[in-house]
């Protein structure tokens, strides 16, 4: 099994202190296995992550402890830690959880309303969306913006809800690889404008107050990023075995 592929360089000015430096790091190896950089399968190296994230290797293993008890990591003795694979069933239950439960927060969003503070990272995030695709096509570094702006849009939503125990919940299906909304598998600009559309519609029912309308926007742009996903892996040949395994269970 090969070892883990190594990590963006972190940002210059980390935070100094241990505890931050820990949640750094497990933020970092997080993210680099929610968006693919380090691959199903793959042993965790200590020593190329804590070379790569400039740390020794005290919170690379302390994050890989955490990161294990979220269910990304397994851990064998004398072997280490690898990334835990998941089938295409689990990821697809993930997204099918995440329809309902930010449904959910959508409704809450426009029970409850918006602060000026919520309606202003909308709004950025959506005027940021409008400029980029005004181009007609994507150019090189538009994903690691998009991604920024569909995680704003999402998590604003998620937080505006106000409720602590659906951001949990939704958190646990976001550590399903694949899953988050700050990981963009499918981008293809017909489908971000597509995405980005109903970005705007779910913006405007909550705007006017249309908790149920809200709701279901929220479910089907949801189901609809499942579906792409779906389309985009099977037409790429990935994970075969399991889409044709799935059904059984």
């Amino acid at each position: 099994m090969p070892d883990s592929s190594p990590l963006p360089p972190p940002e210059a000015g980390g935070p100094g202190r241990a505890a931050n430096r820990s949640l750094s790091v497990t933020d970092q190896i997080r993210d680099a296995i929610l968006d693919g950089t380090v691959s199903a399968g793959e042993r965790i190296n200590e020593v190329r992550f804590s070379k790569t994230l400039e740390v020794s290797r005290t919170p690379v293993r302390a994050a890989l402890q955490a990161l294990a008890g979220e269910g990304l990591l397994d851990y064998a003795p004398n072997r280490g830690f690898t990334v835990r694979e998941f089938p295409l069933s689990a990821i697809v239950d993930a997204y099918e959880i995440r329809a309902s439960l930010e449904g959910v927060a959508a409704r809450f969003a426009a029970e409850r309303g918006l602060s000026a503070e919520e309606r202003a990272i909308i709004e950025e995030s959506l005027v940021a969306g409008d400029k980029l695709l005004a181009r007609g096509e994507f150019a090189e570094g538009d994903l690691t913006i998009y991604r920024g702006i569909n995680g704003d849009f999402h998590d604003t939503l998620l937080g505006a809800a106000r409720n602590r125990m659906l951001a949990e919940m939704i958190r646990i299906c976001h550590h399903v690889p694949m899953s988050s909304s700050r990981n963009i598998v499918a981008f293809e600009h017909r489908d971000v404008r597509r995405r980005h559309d109903d970005h705007h519609r779910i913006y405007d029912a909550i705007l006017a107050r249309e908790p149920w309308r809200a709701e279901v926007l929220m479910r089907e742009h949801v189901s609809g990023v499942k579906s792409s996903l779906v389309k985009s892996l099977i037409e790429r040949g990935e994970q075969a075995d399991i889409v044709h395994g799935s059904a059984a269970g």
